[in-house]
């Protein structure tokens, strides 16, 4: 606690101090403003957030943020050889950023591009202002939980009041949590819940920027 004093006039300041790699926004705004789905292992979560983001796309809400797309090796043929080649599509633009590493021929497998997505973050960043409805972040993931990925999207967002959804699959959960302060809200992955809140959250911001 700081206190201030001008003249005759106290102030106080309040510095709040949330955990590790927390939003100070967040804390002051509340859990209306972040969800994420958890969701286990072999859950279909690129599907089910593109899903999502057509679904209100088609309710002419202003999206931001991003999905995943991924390319089957069939569907590449020669351009990847991994198993699934993975591409973060932007929201507000539909432009494409390559998020993964070809390991080669013999790899069944793709490492995640930290360039790639630090270049979509950039670009989020920049990109994310008021005129927005919500922003989808396809997931926090490793990236996220290790501090870097997407986070700063998220921060953003929230600092300029969009509702950000996400998604987070069970394993980062506990880093999820440190990261937000403990004051997001939780989502099972069904398809009509997570659209509930989806809409909850836009309708609470348009009626905030009416008074």
């Amino acid at each position: 606690m700081t206190k201030i004093k001008e003249g005759s006039v106290i102030g106080v300041i309040l510095i709040i101090m949330p955990e590790a790699g927390g939003i100070p926004a967040l804390q002051k705004r509340g859990a209306s403003l972040l969800a994420a789905v958890i969701y286990q292992s072999g859950f279909p979560v690129d599907e089910f957030m593109a899903a999502i983001a057509a679904t209100l796309r088609g309710e002419n809400l202003r999206l931001g943020g991003a999905i995943q797309q991924n390319a089957s090796r069939q569907d590449t043929g020669q351009l990847a050889a991994c198993s699934s080649a993975m591409t973060l599509i932007d929201l507000s633009t539909g432009e494409r950023f390559g998020i993964s590493q070809d390991l080669g021929s013999q790899s069944q497998d793709c490492r995640l591009d930290s360039c790639g997505l630090a270049e979509l973050g950039g670009v989020l960043d920049v990109s994310v202002d008021d005129s927005l409805d919500l922003v989808i972040l396809n997931k926090f993931g490793k990236a996220e939980a290790d501090g870097g990925g997407l986070r700063s999207v998220i921060a953003r967002s929230i600092d300029v009041g969009v509702p950000v959804l996400t998604a987070v699959r069970s394993i980062y959960r506990e880093d999820w949590q440190r990261f937000h302060g403990g004051v997001a809200t939780d989502l099972v992955p069904q398809s009509e819940v997570t659209l509930a809140w989806c809409r909850r959250a836009v309708g609470r911001r348009r009626m905030a920027q009416l008074v």
